[in-house]
C-alpha cells in the first residue's frame, strides 16, 4: 500500500529517541483525531483507538529507527523532548502485517512536523519531610 494521509493531531506518550519500555520500540501516539482524519485512517484499514483524555487516535511504531521530529521550518527538532499535548501535522503511509495468525494495517510515520511544542519536563523529585511524617 503507497497512499500517504496527512493528519492533523495531538501527540501523546512520545517515545522519539529512546524506546518504550512496555513495546521495546520507538513510537508515539496521535490523538484527538478528527472525525475526518479517522474516517480516511479506517477506510486504509488502520484501527482507530478512543480514550478519554486523548479522544480518537493512532500508535505510530518503529521497531528500528528512532522518529525524527521536525518544527514549521523543516527543521530537525534535537535536544528538546516532545511532550504531551504538542500539536502536530503527520505524513503516515501504511504496511500489512501478520503476526501469530492475526493480520492488520498499521500506519507507517513518514514525516512528523510539529507545529506546537510542549516541551516535556520530567517532574520534580519530591520532598521527603521526616517531620511530617505520620
Amino acid at each position: 500500500m503507497n497512499d500517504l494521509l496527512t493528519i492533523k493531531g495531538t501527540v501523546f506518550w512520545a517515545f522519539l529517541d529512546t524506546r518504550n519500555q512496555m513495546s521495546g520500540d520507538y513510537q508515539v501516539d496521535i490523538g484527538q483525531l478528527s472525525d475526518a482524519a479517522v474516517k480516511a485512517l479506517e477506510g486504509l484499514g488502520i484501527e482507530v483507538k478512543h480514550k478519554d483524555q486523548m479522544g480518537y487516535f493512532i500508535t505510530c511504531r518503529s521497531k528500528n529507527y528512532p522518529i525524527v521530529p521536525i518544527d514549521s521550518n523543516g527543521d530537525t527538532i534535537e535536544g528538546i523532548k516532545v511532550g504531551n499535548g504538542s500539536k502536530c501535522v503527520a505524513v503516515l503511509g501504511t504496511y500489512e502485517w501478520e503476526f501469530k495468525k492475526k493480520k492488520g494495517v498499521s500506519p507507517s510515520l513518514k514525516k512528523l512536523k510539529i507545529t506546537d511544542l510542549v516541551k516535556y519536563e520530567a517532574e520534580d523529585s519530591i520532598e521527603v519531610d521526616e517531620d511530617e511524617a505520620l
